[in-house]
């Protein structure tokens, strides 16, 4: 089985290095992204990865903790984005395969989400 605490590193690091290959290895096809913030959620490894490549702003990150169980996993991370600090909690399930099948972002404040992404979301 796959370690859940190094996927989910791996998936911030290749977050950071914006190497969208590596990114992409880690999520199952039919991967399901949602922000309970902005009531979006985000269906397909296709429309993710395009997502990602698309996020406005200069924005970086550094994960302050991970754990991870069984197929499960869960961060912490400190953002900025354009010299802006954010927090986020960010919890991962797994599939059989060790690929990541759901992601759910969590973070401090509800807000509404920026335009220009409408193309890949659906709210709720």
């Amino acid at each position: 089985m796959t370690n859940p605490t190094a996927t989910a590193l791996a998936y911030w690091a290749a977050a950071e290095a914006r190497d969208w290959a590596a990114f992409g290895a880690l999520l199952a096809d039919d991967v399901v992204y949602e922000l309970p913030q902005t009531r979006e959620r985000i269906r397909g490894k296709a429309a993710y990865l395009q997502f990602n490549v698309e996020y406005p702003g200069d924005w970086h990150l550094t994960v302050h903790r991970v754990v991870g169980e069984h197929r499960h996993a869960a961060t912490w991370c400190h953002f900025t984005t354009d010299g802006e600090p954010a927090e986020a909690l960010s919890f991962f399930d797994l599939d059989e395969a060790g690929l990541i099948a759901s992601i759910t972002d969590f973070w401090p404040e509800a807000y509404e989400p920026p335009p220009g992404r409408e193309h890949l979301v659906e709210r709720y």
